[in-house]
């Protein structure tokens, strides 16, 4: 995708608070390429910055998808206060709406963890609506190559399921070899809410972000894909 099919979501912190970009002056995922895309904070303020892809029925998807992508939480100032995410089924155009959120959590060392909230609100083990984490953790500039389906089936219930792939036998520009996530089963979101605690979502955006809340925290992106449900 170019630069253009993407917009940020309302309601995120600015550029004083947090900048943004594309920039090769990262050291790349396995098999990546010249450039990646990075955030890094400015000021001990907390929020979120987001981005969803602005494509043609994908701005909303009319149903689920799924979302693959490299994440890392760099070297920063601390330990603690940034998670950085992949998520779908946003329901709206602002930090503040709900999705599925797949990502590394808020904390030292951090988890793989799905989640079903607010955007901006970011990932940690026991922020509400944390549905499931990874049994295994992972220490401060990590890549890991992750995947989110949501997959929504004709009764109203979506599927839910998290994949990572090993960078070090399958590095980006091979086919990637797609692994369940210990400790995170298949999840399914049941039409009636009684396995998430609320309804679920059926359609929306999907994009990737970050949740700050202290400065000098960094996190990194790269190989993005996004696919829609047909």
């Amino acid at each position: 995708m170019a630069s253009t099919d993407w917009t940020y979501l309302n309601n995120g912190l600015d550029l004083a608070t947090v900048d943004r970009g594309v920039t090769a002056g990262i050291a790349r995922p396995p098999g990546g390429g010249n450039f990646l895309f990075a955030f890094n904070s400015l000021a001990a303020v907390q929020g979120a910055v987001a981005l969803f892809a602005n494509l043609v029925d994908f701005a909303p998807m009319a149903k689920g998808g799924s979302i693959r992508g490299c994440i890392q939480r760099g070297p920063s100032g601390g330990p603690t206060g940034f998670s950085p995410f992949l998520y779908l089924c946003c329901q709206g155009t602002s930090v503040n709406d709900y999705a599925y959120l797949l990502g590394l959590s808020d904390e030292d060392p951090h988890r793989i963890i799905l989640r079903k909230g607010l955007v901006q609100s970011g990932l940690t083990t026991q922020s509400p609506g944390t549905l499931l984490a990874s049994s295994e953790s992972f220490l401060l500039g990590t890549w890991l190559h992750l995947r989110l389906d949501v997959i929504v089936n004709l009764n109203g219930d979506v599927v839910l399921e998290a994949w990572w792939n090993n960078l070090d036998l399958h590095p980006l520009g091979t086919a990637p070899s797609w692994q369940s996530i210990a400790g995170m089963p298949q999840f399914l979101d049941d039409h009636l809410g009684i396995n998430s605690g609320s309804q679920p979502l059926t359609s929306g955006r999907g994009g990737f972000g970050i949740m700050v809340k202290d400065a000098t925290r960094r996190c990194f992106f790269d190989h993005i894909e996004l696919l829609r449900q047909i």
